[in-house]
């Protein structure tokens, strides 16, 4: 069965709409990771292999220390920073959500966390994590987690926002349950293109055509944002099936948060150049990635293969023709 609907507003700052269809779902897999033990040489003095350790430990505290990167903005306590700052739970019940923000405010970067979606009957519910600008021409970078009914997979969405202004909103199927363990979603995010992944595998590219007079997020510093809030009058089947508070709190998890990012700070980039110039450096590969003809055919075997919407198809929506960014893809 098909549905065609339009989202009423999203619990962030602004309105969004966002029409989709339900086709048939896939069926989930599971795949097992493998963890590479790190060497060392037998000749390797016991001490410098100690210290070693140990700086290695830090380092990775500080950049994975959830801590140090976010404050939790509201839910009176149902946002939880747990383990020194290694796990965050956003949990959600009928008084109300929660949500936390990052610290920081970033132009530019490659942005990952890892997520544990709410397991079991999630319907109703969502998860929001995305980056956003502030005021009324903000930008915006979106992954939103709609849940469903025990057994039936959530849906992605995602949506790109530049100048106020999105309506590209493309959603997926994921091919394992992202309710059973973590999973790590990035946003890759430099000025020639946006690339969503999960688990490293592009999902979604989305170019900069300023050529072409289409505004690209490039100016405006974001910071991070999650939310679990519940959005039953239009989440899942655009109403059709209610959030069932019996199963409540409902709790999402977050980890592994990794920003390799320029961080803004006093009308500034930390990529800048010494010089005092605006333009970011070129010492951060991340700058210029793009897709390799490998990562290429995975993004076209996710959209083949898990795409359930996409606004560049979407001709009823656009009535007197697609936006024209769908025209150069």
């Amino acid at each position: 069965m098909n549905f065609h609907l339009a989202f009423p507003p999203c619990y962030k700052y602004h309105p969004k709409h966002s029409p989709k269809s339900i086709n048939s779902k896939p069926s989930y897999s599971y795949s097992i990771k493998k963890t590479a033990m790190a060497y060392f040489p037998s000749s390797t003095s016991p001490l410098i292999l100690v210290i070693s350790l140990l700086v290695t430990y830090c380092l990775a505290a500080s950049a994975g220390n959830l801590n140090q990167n976010f404050d939790l903005t509201w839910g009176d306590g149902r946002a939880k920073i747990l383990n020194n700052g290694q796990l965050l739970t956003l949990s959600l019940d009928k008084a109300s959500g929660s949500g936390f923000q990052s610290k920081n405010e970033y132009l530019f970067g490659q942005i990952d966390m890892q997520l544990k979606l709410v397991h079991g009957n999630s319907a109703g519910t969502v998860t929001a994590y995305y980056l956003s600008s502030k005021g009324s021409a903000w930008d915006e970078i979106d992954f939103e987690f709609l849940g469903n009914l025990s057994g039936d997979p959530y849906i992605l969405h995602t949506n790109v926002f530049s100048q106020g202004k999105g309506n590209r909103e493309q959603q997926f199927y994921l091919w394992f349950d992202p309710t059973a363990d973590f999973h790590t979603y990035s946003i890759l995010w430099n000025p020639q293109r946006i690339i969503f992944s999960v688990d490293g595998t592009p999902i979604r590219e989305y170019k900069n055509l300023e050529s072409i007079g289409i505004p690209f997020p490039k100016k405006q510093p974001m910071r991070i944002y999650s939310s679990l809030w519940n959005a039953d009058d239009w989440a899942t089947r655009g109403g059709l099936v209610k959030t069932d508070w019996s199963q409540a709190p409902f709790t999402a998890s977050y980890r592994n948060f990794n920003a390799n990012a320029c961080i803004w700070s006093s009308g500034a980039s930390s990529c800048s150049s010494k010089s005092g110039s605006s333009t970011p450096s070129t010492s951060n590969g991340w700058l210029s990635q793009e897709l390799d003809s490998s990562k290429q055919e995975k993004l076209k075997w996710v959209q083949k293969n898990y795409m359930i919407y996409n606004y560049c198809t979407d001709t009823k929506r656009f009535p007197q023709g697609l936006p024209a960014e769908c025209k150069m893809t």
